[in-house]
Parts: C-alpha cells; sequence; structure tokens
C-alpha cells in the first residue's frame, strides 16, 4: 500500500477496532507486532504509528516493550492507554499505580484545541480502562488533558502523541474525530485507500506472485472463500481450480446450492468432491472440539491433494482467512490475544504442507470482505450469505457426532432458517442457527413420557464477528420456531434460546 498506518500490538481487546476505525476513514491500516525491529518498520514504510493499549502494566516484569529507536524515525504516533504509559516510561517521564482503577465513562478537560483535539469542546466525554497513570511527563512533553483523577489524561511533543482514554470505542462519542485530526492532521495522510485499490493491488500482488503455476482454491460456498475465489478469478482466471468439498458436515440443501451458484450466477473453473463418508467416519466418537478442528482440517488438506493430481502445475492452495480468525488463533506475546480457539484455516493446516498458501483477505475483517465481493461484482444473494464455520455443522452438534444427529440437527436449523427469513429482519441479525446439545430432556408428548434432545437457538447482531449481542427475536417468533421443531424434527422435545453476548462467549458453542 502506498499509504498505511501501523498499530503495533500489545494485546487490546480493543486492538482490531483501532485499525477499523482507521480503514473507515479512508486509510489502511496493519497490525504489527509489538516488537517489531525499526529496520522492519521502516521496510513497510508506515505514514503513522498508533500504539494500542493492552492488559499489562509496566511494573511487570517482562512487560510488552517495543523498540525505543522507532519513537526517533519522526514518524507520527500515537500511545493508547498502556501504549501511552509505555511511551512515557521509554522516554524518561514517571508511570505511577493508581490507589483505584478508572474504568468506564468519564470527562476530560481539553487544555490544548489545536492537534489531535483541533475543533473539539473543552469537556470531552471519553472511555477510561486503566489502572496505571502518567504522573509526569517526560521531559519536552506537555499535558493537553486532564481528569481530576488523572491530570494527565494527555500528553504532547511534536507529532507524539498519548492518550490515557479509548478513542476507538463508541463509548467515546468523539473517539473517530480524534483518530480523524491525529491521521489528517497530525499525520498528513491521505486517505485515498479504498476497495476498488484493494482489488487493483491485490490482483497485481497475485499475478506476481503466481505467475504461470496454477491454484487450487478452497471453496465452502460462504462469503470468505466465495470472494477470495473471485478475487483470484479476477487475477489468473482459469489458472485457478475452486474446490469445493462436500465433507458430510454441510446444511440442508446446500451443496445443490452452491453447484447452482457458481455454475450460474458466477462461473468458475470449479469442481465438487464428496468426501462426507471419509469425514463422518474419521470423526466417529470424537467429541473434544479441537480435536474435530485438526481432525477437519487435516482431512480437507488430503482430499485437496487428491483433487491436485488433477491439476496441472498446482503450486498454491487459495483460502479465505480473515483477519478475526488470526486474531482468535494467536497467543498473548506472539500476537494481540490470547487463544480463543483455532481455526479450521488457520490452525488446522499440516506443517509439511506441500503449497504455498495464497490468503487475500487475512488483513480484512468481515464487512469489508462483503464491499469487496460488491466491488468484484458478486450477486447479493451470495454476499448477504450468513457466516459458516468451516468446521460446519461440527461445532453446532456439541460431542461425538453420529449421522442421526446430523439429521436432527440440519432439520432444526432449516426450520430456524426458514422462518427468520420469513421475519422482517428489521435488526438486521448477522447469523443465526441451531445447535444440538449433548443432553437429554423429559418431556410429555401425546400423554406419554418422552426423554428426548435439546436444541438451542443462537442469533445475534454484529458488525465484523469480533463482538456480538444476542440479537432481541420477538417472542411469537421464536414461539413459532420452537413449536415447528419439536412437531416437526423427530427426537427433539425442547428448545432453548441462547442470550449471551461475545465476548465473554463466542458466536459458535465450540
Amino acid at each position: 500500500m502506498e499509504e498505511m498506518v501501523a498499530v503495533f500490538d500489545f494485546g487490546s481487546q480493543y486492538g482490531q477496532l483501532i485499525a477499523r476505525r482507521v480503514r473507515e476513514l479512508g486509510v489502511y491500516c496493519e497490525m504489527v507486532r509489538h516488537d517489531i525491529s525499526k529496520d522492519e518498520l521502516l521496510k513497510l514504510g508506515p505514514a503513522a504509528i498508533i500504539l494500542s493499549g493492552g492488559p499489562s502494566s509496566v511494573f511487570e516484569p517482562g512487560h510488552p516493550r517495543m523498540d525505543r529507536h522507532i519513537l526517533e524515525t519522526g514518524i507520527p504516533t500515537l500511545g493508547i492507554c498502556y501504549g501511552m504509559q509505555l511511551l512515557a516510561e521509554i522516554m524518561g517521564g514517571i508511570v505511577e499505580k493508581g490507589k483505584e482503577g478508572e474504568y468506564g465513562p468519564g470527562r476530560i478537560e481539553v487544555k490544548d484545541p489545536t492537534g489531535l483535539f483541533r475543533d473539539m469542546p473543552s469537556d470531552l466525554d471519553v472511555w477510561m480502562s486503566h489502572g496505571d497513570h502518567v504522573t509526569k511527563v517526560p521531559e519536552g512533553f506537555r499535558t493537553i488533558a486532564g481528569t481530576p483523577s488523572c491530570p494527565i489524561s494527555a500528553m504532547a511533543k511534536g507529532k507524539i502523541y498519548g492518550i490515557q482514554f479509548h478513542p476507538e470505542v463508541i463509548h467515546t462519542p468523539r473517539g473517530t474525530d480524534i483518530i480523524r485530526n491525529f491521521l489528517f492532521t497530525v499525520a498528513s495522510c491521505r486517505g485515498e485507500w479504498t476497495m476498488g485499490r484493494f482489488v487493483d493491488e491485490s490482483v497485481k500482488k497475485i499475478k506476481d506472485l503466481v505467475g504461470n503455476d496454477n491454484v487450487i482454491c478452497g471453496l465452502s460456498g460462504g462469503v470468505d472463500s466465495s470472494v477470495t475465489a473471485a478475487l483470484i478469478n479476477r487475477a489468473i482466471g482459469d489458472q485457478m481450480k475452486a474446490i469445493f468439498v462436500d465433507n458430510g458436515l454441510l446444511r440442508e440443501k446446500e451443496v445443490d446450492e452452491i453447484r447452482s451458484m457458481f455454475t450460474n450466477d458466477y462461473p468458475l473453473n470449479f469442481r465438487i468432491v464428496d468426501a462426507a463418508d471419509l469425514f463422518l467416519d474419521e470423526l466417529k466418537g470424537v467429541a473434544d472440539p479441537e480435536t474435530k478442528r485438526k481432525i477437519i482440517g487435516k482431512i480437507f488438506i488430503d482430499v485437496f491433494y487428491g483433487a491436485a493430481s488433477d491439476v496441472q502445475g498446482a503450486k498454491f492452495l487459495a483460502q479465505g482467512t480473515l483477519y478475526p480468525d488470526s486474531i482468535e488463533s494467536r497467543s498473548a506475546f506472539g500476537g494481540p490475544s490470547s487463544t480463543i480457539k483455532s481455526h479450521h484455516n488457520v490452525g488446522g493446516l499440516p506443517k509439511d504442507l506441500k503449497f504455498e498458501l495464497i490468503e487475500p483477505l487475512k488483513e480484512l475483517f468481515k464487512d469489508e470482505v462483503r464491499l469487496l465481493g460488491k466491488e468484484l461484482g458478486l450477486p447479493s444473494r451470495l454476499l448477504s450469505r450468513q457466516p459458516f464455520p468451516g468446521p460446519g455443522l461440527a461445532v453446532r452438534l456439541i460431542g461425538a457426532i453420529t449421522r442421526e444427529d446430523l439429521a436432527t440437527l440440519r432439520g432444526a436449523d432449516l426450520i430456524m432458517r426458514e422462518e427468520i427469513e420469513r421475519y422482517d429482519k428489521t435488526m438486521e441479525i448477522w447469523q443465526f442457527f441451531a445447535v444440538l446439545l449433548p443432553v437429554k430432556s423429559v418431556g410429555v408428548m401425546g400423554d406419554e413420557r418422552t426423554y428426548a434432545n435439546v436444541v438451542a437457538l443462537r442469533a445475534v447482531t454484529s458488525t465484523d464477528a469480533m463482538t456480538a449481542d444476542w440479537a432481541r427475536i420477538p417472542y411469537d417468533v421464536l414461539g413459532i420456531i420452537s413449536s415447528r421443531i419439536i412437531n416437526e424434527v423427530k427426537g427433539v422435545n425442547r428448545v432453548v434460546y441462547d442470550i449471551s453476548s461475545k465476548p465473554p462467549s463466542t458466536i459458535e458453542w465450540e
């Protein structure tokens, strides 16, 4: 990218939000390791640097640090929360542990309405989340905002700024304006990044990388893999062979929908491989979710090796890994946050992978992928499809997988999809699905006692899957879904609704 901002990742739960806010303002942004060297950073040529917050304290032994020489480069820098405290420590200021933490809404008094706070009111509502705080700014810095409990809430020296609050969260109402001021007033960014430019640059990269070789693309039929296939198809055409693997863990009617979509709606060099029996046999008796993922990932690659024998010169494997996938699969000091779960297209690949990976979407968020798909001309019917996990129904059938239970889950899931699609979704539900629980429930049907399965319904609202809230579906709609499942799906006598948000829960149950 001609212009980019580097976000140093110190483990903040809000790190990905910083990147999103920057991109929303038309500036390309990438998260980098906090310990990136000065030379490595200069090769990226960032127009600005943002230091994220994080769960660590500068008083902890071995706390995450950065190459201090980076601060001598003259690159405009903004430290947020922990990032501000680290700036102060490195540059000779004083950081102290507060007697009490400051968490939640606060109001700062702006003392310098220029630069970062240009065109801002004298009092700003902000979101605080810190225990430590700066009590003496480094030499040459000045205090530009404060609160009674945190007198140094923001500091500045030239084009280096530190703020003790979080502008990236919606709880800081003028937070986007503060980030805008940093990008355009302080760092003089142009803000010319668009999806059209991303397509042009990605197409060139793919062409240069692939040359005359061929690419196999893992196609699940979901938005991520479909956009990946379309982007690579734009770059190299029939040099890409898209392979859709029927792993026996798909939703009702899904194989037929995928066949129609990529044969008629958006034709691709495309093949379906029926490997359902292979997957289900290997998964028999396996209940641990991480083991399921690893098995599915391994078989998925093995099937690709088999399919690759028909593709001459297949050197590359393309997959639809997104940025949230990478975030949730990395660990605290090797990346941003503690590992939540491994992803089928992140953690399931063998070490001796015989292909070179192409992951053109790995720095994009889900909503950006939909915009990219629109730019590529993919049909809206495809782009509006719900997210579906790589391991499929394996992570929605809790416990060991059987063909009988899969049939039960498919029936319940189909009914939920039919009824939600009939419902006028003014709430714009992000994702909804059924989960088959590994418990039995006592019931009464036809004056007889039953002991049958329990189905959980899950529906969430979100923009990027990094955070999500449970959808407030009307009771009468939930009632219809429950009644239909109990009456139409054999072996189910109880339906429950999941009202947990992410965090602390994840969207999927496994």
